[in-house]
C-alpha cells in the first residue's frame, strides 16, 4: 500500500479536529484512499508552524485546508490528476 496522501495535524481534544477527521474519512474512503493524522503536541515544529490554524489538511505534503474542511474540494483534490515529476 503506498503512503496516505491526506494528513490531518491537529492535537487531542479539537472539536475542530474531530469534524475534519470525519470529513477525511469519508472522503477517503470513498475514494479509497488512506489519511495519516499527527499532533501538534509531538512536534515543536509543527506546534510553531501550524497552532493558530489546527486541524490544518495537507494533501501529498502541500497545505489544502485549515481550520475546516470542506468534502466538495478534498475530493477534487484527491481525483484531480497528480502533476509529473
Amino acid at each position: 500500500m503506498s503512503a496516505p496522501r491526506v494528513t490531518l495535524i491537529g492535537k487531542p481534544g479539537c472539536h475542530l479536529c474531530a469534524e475534519a477527521r470525519a470529513v477525511i474519512a469519508l472522503v477517503c474512503d470513498d475514494l479509497g484512499e488512506s489519511f495519516t493524522e499527527v499532533s501538534i503536541e509531538d512536534d515543536p515544529v509543527l506546534y510553531d508552524r501550524y497552532w493558530e490554524q489546527i486541524p490544518v489538511t495537507l494533501v501529498d505534503g502541500e497545505q489544502h485546508d485549515f481550520w475546516r474542511v470542506d468534502p466538495v474540494r478534498l475530493r477534487a483534490a484527491l481525483t484531480a490528476p497528480r502533476p509529473t515529476p
